[in-house]
């Protein structure tokens, strides 16, 4: 586990850690690709969570051939997810409007890194409530690379003016930690879906089982 330096923002993945998605991603990837005839795994769903579109492509393809339309499968993909949230709202992690108004109170800026395109990323997060506390909101088509990739934690820490060091990253999935950790961010992961394995522990700085445990944890360093 890395060593803890002063923070001077924080930088929040959205879905798994703001937002209780990834479980609705992770279904209805493997749903999409089965109704096109891909059987697709949970395991192998897990993998694809905030990885960039360029590199889960070529991913799916080695799994399931040449025939993989990843565009169509994700538009589908997309599509139940919608639905799903038409149906039972848009869930929101516990403890996240608390941790931010924590954050706001300190004079420490936020900002969001996420893989979602733009209008949706505001959109959810409006809905969420959560919007009114972040200075940036950074996605993915914002940079030439997404996660697991560098490109939108650096870009986060240059809109937030800051030194990746100084900045701490909340993280629930390998792809999400390793962006973070290249780009030098300090890491806090707050599992989701699977908690941190051999490769992913050593890149941590922090690891809280919640939101609320993270704030705990940082209102403890800030005083």
């Amino acid at each position: 586990m890395k060593t803890e330096n002063d923070i001077r923002a924080v930088i929040f993945d959205m879905d798994g850690v703001l937002l209780d998605t990834e479980r609705l991603l992770v279904r209805f990837w493997c749903q999409a690709a089965r109704e096109a005839g891909f059987p697709m795994e949970r395991e192998q769903a897990l993998q694809l969570r905030s990885l960039a579109g360029k590199y889960a492509a070529p991913l799916l393809r080695q799994w399931f051939g040449e025939g993989f339309d990843y565009a169509a499968v994700r538009a589908r993909r997309r599509e139940l997810m919608e639905q799903e949230l038409e149906r039972i709202g848009l869930p929101v992690k516990e403890g996240a409007a608390e941790l931010l108004t924590l954050l706001r109170q300190r004079g420490i800026p936020a900002a969001v890194a996420t893989a979602t395109d733009e209008e949706r990323a505001a959109r959810y997060l409006k809905e969420a409530g959560l919007y009114p506390l972040f200075d940036r909101i950074c996605c993915a088509p914002m940079v030439a690379n997404g996660k697991p990739m560098p490109d939108i934690y650096l870009f986060a820490c240059r809109q937030l003016g800051e030194e990746p060091c100084r900045c701490l990253a909340v993280e629930d999935s390998p792809n999400g930690v390793l962006s973070a950790y290249r780009a030098g961010c300090q890491v806090a992961m707050v599992p989701d879906l699977t908690p941190p394995d051999e490769e992913t522990a050593p890149l941590l700085t922090l690891r809280a089982d919640s939101l609320s445990v993270l704030r705990q944890l940082l209102e403890q360093k800030l005083g």
